[in-house]
């Protein structure tokens, strides 16, 4: 059922929802039992199955709106009277708290990375809080040098171990534009004549593009791959573990403890809009709150 909606999504969200189906779907008994006959206890039945096997509840979330999603399209065409999966009960969901690293050891990573092939994306996400998809949709065209500026307008994604272009942000506020800091800039012309010399060294085994962020032979990171690169650099190093997503939020918690307000953080990350900034950095502002009690407090003791 879920190939019905192959057309209508993107291919790498159907990839992912493939994925889910095949993991924890395909093979169980459940599988096997005709569409009509399905019930709400059958559907319970897997789900209780997977969280008694250590599966999050999270992920068990995620399975359920594949499932959902597939049962509702046989319901839209009369294969089944209801949506048995609209009767069933549901973990809640788990909270994230993405991890993020202070000054210090943003200034340690970016030592320890300056000679790895994917530090420029270290770099532009440590600095701009940019997502994945965006730092490596990166293009030479959206970096203005002249009016000192950076537009954030392409992303790319992984579908098949092909990295595929999207003239698209994640949302419309992601579509923004950013100063272009003068250790940046220096940085990426720099960046830039070494990928002009690449060119030449390389020749016709050059890969064409103009991306940013790519190997020296000119070849488009594949998304994955910085997730495991830099993973691999934190462990090599000896740094705490984070996710590369995560340099994100040690973007915005810099900005955070340096004073700026969570509608310039909210602009600055390209959030929709400012309560989802908050949300996500409620445990960060706890802290500025700290802050504040703490220098009430020294004002009454002056007092």
């Amino acid at each position: 059922m879920l190939e019905s909606y192959k057309h209508s999504i993107e291919n790498n969200t159907y990839a992912g929802y493939k994925d889910i189906m095949t993991r924890y779907v395909s093979g169980q008994r459940e599988a096997s039992i005709p569409l009509r006959e399905l019930t709400p206890m059958h559907i319970q039945a897997l789900y209780n199955r997977h969280i008694g096997r250590g599966l999050s509840p999270n992920t068990v979330l995620k399975l359920h709106a594949n499932v959902r999603k597939a049962l509702q399209y046989a319901y839209q065409i009369d294969m089944l009277p209801t949506n048995p999966a609209d009767k069933v009960m549901l973990p809640k969901k788990k909270r994230f708290t993405g991890g993020f690293y202070n000054e210090r050891q943003i200034m340690q990573l970016l030592g320890c990375a300056e000679d790895e092939a994917i530090y420029p994306a270290i770099l532009l996400s440590a600095f701009y809080g940019l997502r994945r998809s965006e730092v490596l949709g990166l293009k030479w065209d959206v970096v203005d040098f002249a009016n000192g500026v950076i537009h954030i307008r392409n992303t790319v994604v992984e579908y098949q171990r092909i990295v595929e272009e999207k003239e698209q942000t994640k949302t419309k506020a992601s579509y923004r534009t950013l100063p272009l800091a003068k250790e940046i800039s220096d940085y990426l012309q720099h960046l830039k004549r070494t990928q002009q010399d690449n060119r030449a060294f390389f020749g016709s085994g050059y890969i064409e593009n103009d991306f940013v962020c790519k190997r020296e032979n000119g070849e488009p990171f594949i998304p994955n791959y910085i997730t495991i690169r830099f993973r691999k650099i934190l462990k090599n190093h000896g740094l705490p573990e984070i996710r590369f997503h995560d340099l994100r939020h040690s973007a915005a918690s810099l900005l955070l403890a340096n004073d700026f307000s969570l509608k310039e953080i909210q602009e600055y990350l390209g959030h929709g809009d400012i309560s989802t900034t908050a949300n996500i950095y409620s445990h960060l502002l706890f802290q500025s709150k700290q802050n504040m009690a703490d220098r009430m407090g020294g004002l009454l003791r002056a007092g």
